[in-house]
Formats: C-alpha cells, structure tokens, sequence
C-alpha cells in the first residue's frame, strides 16, 4: 500500500556542469512540488499506512526550510557561498548539486531519518519511505527510490553535510530539530488534536 503527501515550495539554485548555459551560469529558481509517498505491507490500528497528521511537524519543517531559499552547492566557490549568504537569510548548504535528482535524494534520506526516530505509537512501524517524486517544472520530475537514495556512487548524502541557515531554523516549530536528528535524538509522535465524535475501542 502507498500513500502520498504533496509539498510546495519555491527555491533558487544554481547547476553547476550541465548542457544547458542559462541553468549552469546564472541562479535561477523553481516552483518545486515534492511528493512524498510512504508505503507499508500492513495498516496501523487506524487501518492507515501512516497518520498524515504525523507530518505535519518536523517533515512538513524539513521541507519548508527549503521555501524561499537559496540552495547551493557546498562545492560552490567560497567567493559565491559568501555572497548568497550576504544576499539571502534563507539559504541551504548541500553536499550534493541541487538539482532536482540530488534533491530528491536529500528529502528522500531526510524523510526516512526523521521518520526513523519518531517513535511509532500506534501500530505504524511498517511506514517507511516508498519514494520522492521532485518536479522542478510542470513537464519534468525526479523520482528518486531507496536504492538512488543510498547510492554512494551518485554521492553520497551525509545529512550532518545539509547546512540550513539560522534565519530557517528559527522558523521551524523546534529551532533545534536538525541538530536534534543529527544526533539520533527521539521526537515523539504527535498528530494534532481532532475533534471526534466519539471514542472506539
């Protein structure tokens, strides 16, 4: 069973050492739409793959630090990493090309990290990350499976590497979240309240 959640986000980048001389030459940004698909073999006691209220904290953050920034390249020259970081108080450092394939990547291990350390009360621990499709434009996605996520050889996604400005983090519900997952801290699952009719065993 596969379940999907639809993220918006808008995002400037730049690609270094493609075809095309607008898109390695000059920033330029995106209207991104990420969908995220969860999968399972079985359904929690809500007979759902994963509550999608579940989301809505730290994966519906991780993502929104990616909203009206600046992505670039930790391979970038230092000359272009100070000047985004002089024009921009939104910005993220990556240790891979922001391009739609290696972003798709990102989220994908990002996802599937938080995911992993929330803790899993309601029968959910079958839910892990099915996919990441990245469209970059109305004609064009990434989709990137758990094998590309961990592939070495497209390089490899070091979250300890994924570097979100200040101006990001203090707009998250928890500031301190990235540095939290980093260190394998647990994050309690809390969907938010909902008003129900009644209670069922």
């Amino acid at each position: 069973m596969i379940i999907r959640k639809l993220y918006r986000f808008e995002a400037s980048h730049i690609v270094r050492n493609c075809s095309s001389d607008r898109c390695k030459s000059s920033v330029h940004g995106h209207s991104f739409r990420c969908e995220l698909l969860l999968s399972a073999d079985r359904l929690d006691r809500g007979q759902m793959v994963y509550d999608f209220g579940l989301l809505k904290r730290h994966v519906k953050d991780f993502l929104d630090g990616f909203d009206h920034a600046a992505l670039f390249w930790e391979k970038e020259s230092s000359a272009y990493a100070k000047s985004v970081k002089a024009h921009s108080k939104r910005w993220v450092r990556l240790p891979v090309s922001p391009t739609a394939e290696q972003l798709s990547r990102v989220i994908f291990v990002a996802a599937q990290a938080l995911l992993d350390n929330t803790d899993r009360a309601n029968g959910d621990e079958a839910a892990r990350v099915h996919s990441v499709v990245l469209h970059e434009t109305e004609t064009g996605y990434a989709q990137c499976f758990r094998q590309d996520a961990y592939d070495e050889g497209m390089g490899r996604i070091d979250l300890a590497r994924v570097v979100f400005s200040d101006q990001v983090r203090s707009e998250w519900s928890d500031p301190k979240m990235w540095d939290k997952l980093l260190k394998g801290a647990r994050f309690k699952a809390k969907a938010p309240e909902r008003q129900i009719a009644a209670d069922f065993p």
